[in-house]
């Protein structure tokens, strides 16, 4: 039987290779879908454990255990940033990419993960499979790797993934919640065409400047008039832009943001909405509009017993478990949530040092607390090994 607490034990001892590993990967931050040489470094690190790796979708997959049985799935993502990174720590990435929020831990924290389970194979009566994803932050990585089948062959009965939050998140501490976590995500181009015009004689003109201001004004209709209050939706536009010269009317003007929400209703509502206002300003001022998804994903709930359950097993090797906050940030883990029952929980990597404070996630000078890995390595393998111990029968 695997206990929590000795499977941090060995991974207290393994914290030199965790840090080791981790700075490796900081230090070839890539972006996106394609990622070629972290998924060549945790090739090699899983070939080195006698662990067979597999491609897929970008991404890279795993299977431990015995055949047959239950099988549990781990998720770390890989990608990081464009920015460039300004922590002054001497292991920092030079050019215009970093890993600002975390991902690197991830990866490092799944591969020490692989290694305690592959040590302990043959205690485990079912399969583990791990799954390092590209393109979290482009929101495309995990429903890449869903479609590709990473749920099936084989069938993936349950599912968790970590994520390390800074600052005052202190290493020891978990964060943990039963039922909807995190929102949707739907990132969205407007492009409002009119007629181009002198500015002093706009009536030879049609303006996409005014369409796009009205179109502004109404959106807002959305939130305050058409949801329920008690079922978050947010729907901003966070750029408009228009023209070059302050005496011409432009032919377009481009608008983009992103809706966010909780619920499949709120969130398929609000982007029927903001075609329909788009479109019909547009045509009330003699314009025309287009309106595109650029990228999304479902909002992410953690089923209640299994969010329970991980959560005692947990409780075994952390200082403290807290509450995760709701909040209306995404994470494309959601795409597995949607699919098989799933958590997705907290992991403090901050402390009281000043240096793990002065920055938060997606900020260029953010450090991460590297003692958070071993902690991270054993409740990932632990979490999998004690379900499925529970789950075999």
């Amino acid at each position: 039987m695997l206990e929590m607490k000795l499977l941090y034990e060995e991974a207290l001892a393994e914290k030199d290779a965790l840090v080791s590993c981790r700075r490796t990967l900081h230090q070839m931050p890539e972006l996106g879908m394609e990622l070629p040489n972290t998924v060549a470094h945790v090739c090699k690190e899983l070939d080195t454990l006698g662990i067979q790796p597999q491609k897929l979708a970008g991404g890279v997959t795993a299977c431990i255990g015995r055949p047959g049985g239950k099988v549990f799935l781990l998720r770390g993502d890989m990608d990081a940033l464009e920015m460039p990174e300004q922590s002054g720590l001497p292991f920092a990435a030079a050019g215009g990419y970093a890993h600002t929020c975390g991902h690197d831990i991830h990866t490092t924290m799944l591969l020490g993960a692989a290694r305690l389970l592959k040590r302990h194979e043959a205690e485990l009566p079912g399969q583990v499979k791990l799954m390092f994803q590209p393109g979290e932050e482009s929101l495309q990585g995990a429903a890449a790797m869903v479609e590709a089948g990473i749920l099936e062959n084989p069938k993936v009965d349950a599912a968790l993934a970590l994520h390390v939050f800074p600052g005052v998140n202190h290493v020891g501490t978990v964060m943990w919640r039963q039922g909807p976590a995190l929102a949707s995500s739907d990132s969205f181009r407007i492009t409002v065409t009119g007629k181009a015009g002198h500015g002093a004689i706009p009536q030879n003109a049609v303006d996409p400047i005014n369409i796009a201001a009205h179109i502004l004004l109404a959106l807002q209709e959305v939130n305050a008039r058409e949801t329920d209050p008690q079922d978050p939706l947010v729907l901003t536009v966070c750029t408009l832009h228009a023209g070059q010269l302050h005496n011409s009317i432009p032919e377009a003007a481009v608008l983009t943001g992103s809706i966010r929400a909780f619920s499949n209703q709120n969130r398929a509502m609000a982007k029927e909405r903001l075609v329909q206002i788009c479109q019909g300003m547009a045509a009330l001022f003699r314009g025309s509009c287009e309106v595109e998804f650029l990228a999304g994903t479902a909002s992410l709930h953690n089923q209640p017993d299994l969010a329970a359950e991980l959560a005692d097993y947990t409780g075994q090797i952390a200082n403290k478990m807290v509450e995760l906050p709701r909040q209306m940030g995404s994470e494309d883990f959601a795409e597995v949530t949607q699919q098989v029952p799933s958590v997705f929980m907290g992991i403090g990597a901050g402390g009281p040092e000043e240096i793990y404070n002065r920055a938060g996630s997606h900020h260029p000078a953010i450090v991460f607390n590297e003692e958070v890995l071993p902690l991270g390595a054993a409740v990932l393998a632990g979490c999998a090994g004690k379900w499925l111990e529970k789950h075999s029968v």
